[in-house]
């Protein structure tokens, strides 16, 4: 048996490759280790359910704009559709790309397998009045879990849409969005996109997730049906009876049908009245495009009701498990069975489980089962025959053969009980019972009996049979002259141990029995098990090889290496799967997954390749690599065509059902083969009941129901002698008794009269660690207590901890285990461990752990490798959510022929006496040594009352392993808040293994009077490993002060290979694009404002703080995506806070949340931990009192001026009806409270703010709050979310948080900031750092103690010709990080981007801010005046003139002369409908030509920044105030057809003016292509070039085929002024004075 540990031959295993090769380097980089390292025994049982349990979601949609709509004059808007709820985009006039920008957000509450089921549909409609509901362009639909599952959001992605009626179209336009769903905790990353060009390329972003191909076609997906069995009886209550006596017969109950749910759609089968085994033979037929963008396909057998329409069962049809992308089949399964699961089967009125039968959580029975197809088309959308609508149809299709499924065969399971401990002691003394059921063996809710005798068409011939087994007397005999079937265990009354009650069975163990009938698909499960068993192995040694690294063991990579052989090895038997000869019911998808299955072997392949590349530095990788392996195999395994349905144990008290637990059929399935045998066929297992449906939500699912040691066997009846193998020796059968001559039956229970196999077990509880807090204080009084077999036992109960030490071994003698003696050593029985809080009365549960023994066999020898046990840490759960960690170990001994004098002796440690409470052992408790532990005690922050009392003398009480120390107190919270002695130590031994060291506790309490205490709040700090004070190398102290290293810096390093870079200067600003073969000219020597420069120069006054920071997102300021925090480690570079908490853990569902409303508060210090031997090097300077803790800072209080910018805040959650807000900041720092109402931003959900000057005094005011509220005419303003700043900690960091380090030193809007000048800082930096320097030098040099940089010197003023050394020390500045000893990285300029968070909505986003504070202390130099981050919006003037037309379409006939003509004008839109100005009409063009001669004149405010045109407007007659948008400077040309009669058709043309094509030179020279192939055509800026002129072309979408064409040409030229220019030179528009234009 491979599974036993090959202690004795690790050496040849070791050797396996390199041979006994002397040379160990070598050796070590093949050595591969196939056993376990770590003794891992932790069993990783979820005991709550954790699906169908509701959680919090947010979907938040972006709608930005559409593109190339098809339809002509259309006003279009957008819709956003999740499930049920709908939103809609604002309606823009006339034109086929509207731009939208808006922003909507849906929350729901609803369980995971819901919210990825919901269809999420955008759609344009193009809506012409109130009173018409619109008719539809196009939509878009994918499911909401491919959102989720794609990380979380789409950005920028364009949506194409297409239309459901008629699918022959094509393309219908494309809709631009943003989505993103988050559920609570879950962050997203917005890329920071500069400019939005690279999203115009619609090709390239389309929305669709990673994988499926752009060009989408449609598909039919045809689903049949062909039939049902086994359904549950349903109204067999009253109602029946009532039916019944009308009637007069008894008819089947039931009408079943089948629903489909597909991508949005419903398609539903006929009813089939009064039927329990109902054939429908249809197919529904889906139309939908391929790739699908929705996962799954629903399917439920439904009980058609007028009153009471329910679903009977539902079984999800998962796409990707039936199709292949690789190897390119189309979904296709069946014809197969697939089983459903659901409800119990005793049917109520009121079913309390009914939402599991609608397939939310996990069906705890049978319901049904299903034979369907499934088979895709890709549709040719050209062929005539095609229908175009999507509408679901159903048709007849012809009954299916018998034999399509596989021949039926008998199958036999039998079960053992060897043990049912842990039973729940709510559920009483009544004598408790347990059933096995396969469907068959349902005796409790009664099986259908088929109402004819002989063989009903269309059924199995199990059907036969089913009658006799399910009548009155279990003892009848069937045809084979067997036994019928004994599903259920005789009722026996429970005993009581403990906590709980357990079953007495002594020697005597039930047994059961059922035999059943179904088609013979075994062969699926075997190639399940097969790839079931590599993966399992897979797992197991991935987990070792973690658990490796975690705990710090030698070769991680060794054991990799091991886990990679033993995949490459197993992935062999993957030829199995190709063995199977029986071809009857084998379909399309078995044949499809057999080829995987195969192809998997390669698998095995790269395994063996990439073992030889595992190196010690490649662990992590290859190990991510091999995860990728196992979630391959474990997605190969899952089968979806369903055969033998699930095994079903219930207990049973008193007639209720109580509690179940599923056996998965594959699992217990037997094979001759061993690689295809289930893994628990045969065998002893553990198995936990839980409590059924939503019932087991929350704290009732934590209790075990029941614990069960069972022993499983399925297989054909024919295999049956080989079913009791599994089983030890020296049981006796015992059988019903039956008359002489009758054939042998199985028992129906099983006596043990050979020698037991007895063991003791030892337990050894060392500590616990992170417990859950149970009681008010935020402590607990726990106790744990230790179940194995039938025997428990308690540790001792430590008051007032939440890391207890107990330091304890538990002994449980005489432990009688029931199996084969090496499947017990390999796999022995679980030990289940729960944590209790004594309270007065009952204990309140904590948390559970399971483990398993380290099992020694009386023959083995007590020592290593694997004995004695090591302590290891077990991970607590209470419900899912973690609730700790414990530290223990455990070992099972055998206890031989001689007795207990053979087992090894308990030595525990002499020098304790705890009277009847055993210490653990030495050999197995950590090796202690004695440390000191220093404690900075700097200050408390944010203190809440405690029982309504203010706290006003605080003190900090520190204790790790029963020694600690109390800190100083403090006499007035509210005057001062830090501690006058800085630093105490005390000393405590600790396990010499850092990963032993016990927390170290930290609680805060108030002395009151009369020397009373009340506990504020506690922390434990579970792991001191960050605060273990490691001395500094040797080398890395005494510098080689001779060597020099010169840090040569390059005068641009960061603009290498920039597109655009702002380059600033501090005379001129120039933006240059510079290209990667930069000349030098321009470079060193300053530019004469004479010289032609090559580059556009922009004027002074448009450039503002924006253009740097648009242009910075690539260079100049950092922008960070997150909290300034997370990238400088939270500045806690020597200055910790730890949160202290109070109050009872939370008990929501499976989340640490609450835990933010139990913080009390902030203890801020720091710890530092170094073993008592070492003599530290002390420096001369050394203050003892200050002991680790050298150079910090004085703790006084001291006055700072705080300068918050807020730049601006994004995506914010829509507060209004109308999909908006109206947002205002407000600021709180201590006392200072600021609200910005007056300046809200109306309806705005991206408002840009300014900055705000805020005075604070240390350490009282530390924590800024920056909050954006939603202002509101009336009522009170809500809050959309906030933020927090600890400013403190950014004071006092290191790496000089307090004013940003910009890249250049220069005035304009790029003004130094800080009051202290580069060389100051950098003075000041040395100073503190002990370092040598800095010394200037000539040329251009600085030196810091060995470093040398070298920088051009600047000059500082134009006017005095000054040099300065200000660039030089700022070069040293933004290196800092590379200076030796006292270097960091410093903050350099930046924008820090935090989230918004809700209280009532934790964990989910509510939008972002944009800012920046800067920090001047009051005692230095004030700083300047506030940076102006208002954006410039520069006037502009637009003059379109249009000369001419010509080529336009023309589409009247005249009514005279029948000839073709048209009267045309010339519309301009720009971005808003209200701005339209038209030309006059030029009646009659013959040719489609028009002159015109006319002038259009546009006034706009520019952003040029953000290249977006601002307008301000009121939404509507009832507006209260004017809306800022933001639209892209598009220019729109329409020509229309002055028709009076229909309403005007049009052409257009749309221009983006940052880029578009020259027009061309004349009209022959102008071409489609100028539209159609944009990207070729050379494009300008009219921002740049200023006045363009030349002929355009118009196009319009073909509504036959779809292409664009040329339907017209426009002579036109453009000019831009500025405002001031604009003005010395106006004009009038139209023809008019001033600059009047001749009429043509």
């Amino acid at each position: 048996e491979p599974a036993i540990l090959e202690t004795e031959n690790m050496d040849r295993n070791g050797m396996l490759m390199g041979g006994p090769d002397p040379d160990t380097i070598s050796l070590a980089s093949v050595t591969a280790v196939t056993t376990n390292v770590s003794n891992k025994s932790k069993p990783d049982i979820k005991m709550e359910p954790s699906s169908g349990r509701p959680m919090d979601y947010q979907v938040s949609v972006t709608v930005i704009e559409a593109r190339q709509l098809v339809g002509l004059n259309m006003d279009p808007m957008v819709c956003v559709e999740i499930g049920e709820e709908k939103k809609y985009t604002s309606m823009k006039e006339s034109t086929n790309c509207p731009y939208y920008n808006e922003y909507f957000v849906f929350d729901f509450h609803i369980p995971p397998d819901v919210m990825f089921d919901k269809i999420l549909k955008v759609s344009v409609i193009h809506s012409k009045n109130l009173l018409r509901s619109g008719t539809l362009v196009g939509s878009f639909k994918m499911d909401v879990g491919t959102v989720y599952f794609q990380p979380h959001q789409f950005y920028h992605k364009w949506a194409l849409l297409s239309d459901p009626d008629d699918i022959t179209a094509g393309c219908k336009g494309y809709v631009k969005c943003d989505i993103a769903v988050v559920a609570k905790g879950d962050t997203i990353k917005t890329p920071h996109k500069a400019n939005e060009s690279e999203d115009d390329d619609i090709e390239r972003n389309l929305l669709l997730p990673e994988g499926v191909p752009a060009e989408r076609q449609w598909a039919r997906y045809y689903l049949k049906i062909y039939r049902a069995e086994g359904l549950p009886r349903m109204n067999t209550s009253i109602m029946a009876n009532v039916k019944k006596a009308f009637i007069g017969e008894n008819k089947d109950l039931v009408d079943p049908y089948v629903q489909v749910l597909f991508a949005g759609q419903k398609g539903k089968t006929s009813v089939q009245k009064s039927c329990y085994e109902p054939i429908w033979n249809e197919q529904i037929i889906f139309t939908e495009m391929f790739p699908p963008l929705c996962k799954r396909m629903k399917i439920q057998i439904r009980d058609s009701d007028k009153v009471n329409d329910v679903a009977m069962g539902t079984h999800f049809l998962d796409l990707k498990k039936i199709s292949n992308d690789g190897d390119k089949f189309l979904p296709t399964m069946g014809p197969a069975w697939v089983n459903m699961y659901g409800s119990t089967r005793t049917y109520t009125l009121m079913d309390e489980y009914q939402e599991l039968n609608e397939g939310l959580g996990e069906g705890v029975s049978f319901r049904a089962r299903l034979l369907i197809s499934l088979g895709v088309e890709i549709l040719d959308p050209t062929s005539p025959d095609i229908t175009s609508s999507t509408e679901v149809q159903v048709e007849g299709v012809p009954n299916i053969s018998e034999t399509a499924t596989g021949k039926v065969e008998d199958f036999f399971l039998f079960g053992s009980f060897l043990e049912a401990t842990m039973i729940d002691r709510k559920i009483g003394d009544k004598p408790i019972s347990f059933e096995v059921t396969i469907y068959y063996g349902n005796e409790n809710d009664g099986v259908i009996q088929p109402k004819t005798k002989g063989k009903k068409g269309g059924g199995d011939g199990a059907e036969e049979e089913t009658e006799l087994i399910h009548n009155s007397s279990e003892e009848e005999l069937d045809d084979d002259g067997d036994l019928t079937s004994v599903s259920t265990t005789p009722p026996m009354k429970p005993v009581i141990t403990d906590n709980y009650f357990h079953l007495p069975y002594f020697e005597r163990k039930p047994c059961i029995y059922i035999k059943s009938w179904w088609q013979d698909q075994r062969r699926r499960l075997y190639n399940s098990n097969i790839i079931d068993n590599i993966a399992n192995k897979l797992e197991d040694g991935l987990n070792d090889v973690q658990e490796i690294i975690k705990t710090e063991k030698t070769y991680p990579e060794r054991r990799l290496r091991g886990v990679l052989e033993e995949l490459s090895q197993g992935c062999q038997f993957i030829a199995l799967a190709n063995k199977d000869h029986n071809q009857s019911g084998r379909t399309k998808l078995d044949r499809e997954r057999l080829k995987l299955c195969l192809s998997e072997e390669a698998i095995g392949q790269q395994a063996k390749t990439m073992r030889t590349q595992v190196k010690k530095s490649t662990v992590r990788d290859k190990l991510k690599l091999a995860q990728n392996f196992h979630i391959k195999l474990r997605f190969l395994a899952d089968e979806p065509q369903h055969s033998v349905p699930d095994v079903f144990i219930w207990m049973i008290s008193n007639g209720k059902r109580i509690a179940y637990a599923r056996v998965p059929s594959k699992d217990i399935l037997y094979s001759g083969v061993d690689e295809e045998r289930g893994k628990d066929c045969g065998k002893v297992k553990t198995i936990f009941l839980r409590i059924p449906g939503k019932k087991g939500f929350g704290p009732a699912g934590w209790t075990v129901q029941s614990k069960l040691e069972i022993y499983l066997w399925l297989g054909l009846n024919r295999q049956r002698k080989d079913y009791l193998s599994g089983l030890p020796n020296g049981f006796e059968e015992n059988k019903l008794s039956k008359g002489p001559g009758m054939p042998c039956s199985p028992p129906i229970s099983l006596t043990y009269m050979a020698v037991k196999q007895i063991f003791q077990l030892r337990v050894h509880m060392y500590q616990a660690r992170s417990l859950f807090a149970a009681d008010s204080t935020g402590l607990s009084d726990p106790f744990a207590r230790v179940f194995f077999s039938t025997q428990s036992q308690v540790t001792e109960v430590l008051a007032e901890t939440l890391c207890p030490t107990w330091d304890q071994l538990l002994v449980f003698e005489n432990v009688e285990l029931f199996g084969e003696a090496y499947e017990l050593r390999d796999d022995p029985p679980i030990i289940v461990i729960e944590l209790y809080d004594q309270d007065t009365g009952k204990a309140d549960f904590m948390g559970r752990t399971f483990a398993k023994p380290l099992v020694k066999m009386a023959d083995e020898h007590y020592g290593p490798p694997r004995f004695p046990p090591q302590l290891e840490y077990y991970q607590i759960y209470r419900g899912n959510g973690a609730a700790g960690e414990m530290l223990a170990a455990f070992e099972l001994l055998q206890i031989g022929p001689n007795g207990k004098a053979d087992l090894p002796p308990i030595d525990g440690p002499t020098d304790m006496d705890r009277g009847p409470i055993l210490p653990v052992p030495l050999g197995i408790r950590p090796v202690l040594s004695k440390y000191r532990i220093e404690v900075l005690f700097w200050g408390l922050r944010d203190l809440k009352r405690v029982n309504l009392a203010q706290v006003d003398r605080p003190r900090v009480d520190i204790e790790c392993a029963g020694k600690g120390v109390q800190s100083a107190l403090i006499p007035n919270y509210k005057k001062n808040p830090n501690f006058s002695t800085l630093v105490k130590w005390f000393e405590v031994d600790l396990p010499e293994n850092e990963l032993l060291h016990p927390p170290l506790n930290i609680r805060v309490v108030d002395c009151r009077a009369f020397g009373r205490y009340t506990l504020v709040g506690s922390n434990a700090v579970t792991s001191l490993r960050k605060f273990i004070y490691r001395g500094s190398d040797k080398q890395a102290n005494n510098w080689s002060t001779t060597e020099i290293i010169v840090v040569s810096m390059e005068t641009e390093p960061a603009f290498k290979k920039m597109d655009t870079v702002v380059k600033l200067d501090s005379s001129e600003a120039v933006i240059k694009v510079e290209d990667d073969d930069k000349d030098e000219k321009g470079k060193k020597k300053k530019r004469k404002k004479g010289d032609e420069p090559e580059e556009e120069e922009l004027d002074e006054s448009m450039l503002d703080w924006w253009s740097k920071y648009f242009a910075s997102i690539e260079t100049l300021t950092e922008v960070y995506p997150k909290e300034l925090e997370c990238e400088f480690d939270n500045f806690e570079d020597w200055l910790h806070t730890f949160y202290l908490f109070r109050g009872k853990g939370g008990d929501d569902d499976d989340q640490n949340v609450t835990d933010e409303d139990r913080i009390v508060g902030k203890f801020k210090g720091s710890l530092s931990m170094y073993k008592v031997s070492d003599d530290l090097p002390r420096d001369m300077s050394f203050d003892s009192n200050l002991g680790m803790f050298q150079n910090i800072p004085n703790n006084d209080p001291i006055n700072v001026l705080v300068r918050i910018y807020v730049v601006r805040a994004t995506d914010l959650h829509p507060a209004d009806i109308n999909g908006k807000a109206d947002p205002y900041i407000a600021i709180k720092l201590g006392k200072t409270e600021i609200k910005d109402k007056e300046n809200y931003i109306s309806k705005q959900l991206n408002p840009l703010f300014g900055s705000f000057d805020v005075e604070a005094t240390f350490p009282m005011d530390s924590t800024l709050t920056v909050s954006i509220y939603d202002w509101d005419l009336v009522g009170t303003d809500d809050l959309i979310g906030e933020t927090k700043v600890d400013l403190e900690n950014r004071f006092y960091s290191k790496h000089r948080a307090t004013c940003g380090i910009s890249c250049n030193y220069a005035h304009g809007y790029n003004v130094w900031r800080d009051p202290m000048k580069p060389t100051q800082i950098l003075a000041k930096l040395c100073k503190d750092g002990k370092l040598d320097g800095p010394h200037y030098g000539p040329g251009g040099r600085v030196k810091v103690e060995n470093r040398v940089f070298m920088a051009p010197t600047e000059i500082e003023d134009e006017n005095l010709k000054k040099q300065t050394d200000e660039h030089l020390a700022l070069t040293v500045l933004r290196h800092w990080d590379g200076i030796p000893k006292a270097g960091c990285k410093l903050v350099p300029e930046h924008v820090e981007t935090r989230p918004l968070l809700h209280p009532d909505k934790p964990g989910i986003e509510q939008g972002r801010i944009e800012m920046w504070v800067d920090l001047f202390p009051k005692d230095k130099t004030a700083p300047g005046p506030a940076l102006d981050i208002s954006p410039r919006k520069p006037k502009f003037e637009l003059r379109v003139i249009i000369w001419n037309t010509d080529e336009v379409v023309l589409e009247d006939d005249d009514i005279f002369t029948g000839e073709k003509s048209s009267d045309i004008f010339v519309r301009w839109l720009k971005g808003q409908q209200e701005d339209k100005q038209d030309t006059d009409v030029h009646y009659h063009s013959i040719t489609g030509e028009g002159n015109f001669n006319w002038r259009f004149i546009y006034p706009f405010d520019y952003l040029v920044a953000e290249e977006k045109i601002v307008i301000s407007k009121k939404e509507s007659m009832f507006a209260w105030d004017e809306t800022e948008y933001k639209i892209p400077p598009r220019l729109n040309l329409q020509v229309w057809d002055a028709d009076h009669f229909s309403a005007d058709d049009f052409l257009a043309i749309e221009l983006d003016l940052n880029r578009f094509p020259r027009g061309a030179k004349t009209a022959k020279q102008c071409t489609i292509e100028m539209v159609t192939n944009e990207a070729e055509m050379p494009l300008v800026s009219i921002f740049k070039q200023k006045r363009i002129k030349g002929w355009w072309p118009f196009v319009a979408r073909n509504e036959e085929d779809d292409e664009f064409e040329l339907t017209g040409k426009v002579e036109a030229e453009l000019h831009l002024l500025t405002g001031e220019e604009a003005e010395k030179s106006p004009a009038g528009d139209g023809r008019n004075e001033p600059d009047p234009l001749e009429k043509p």
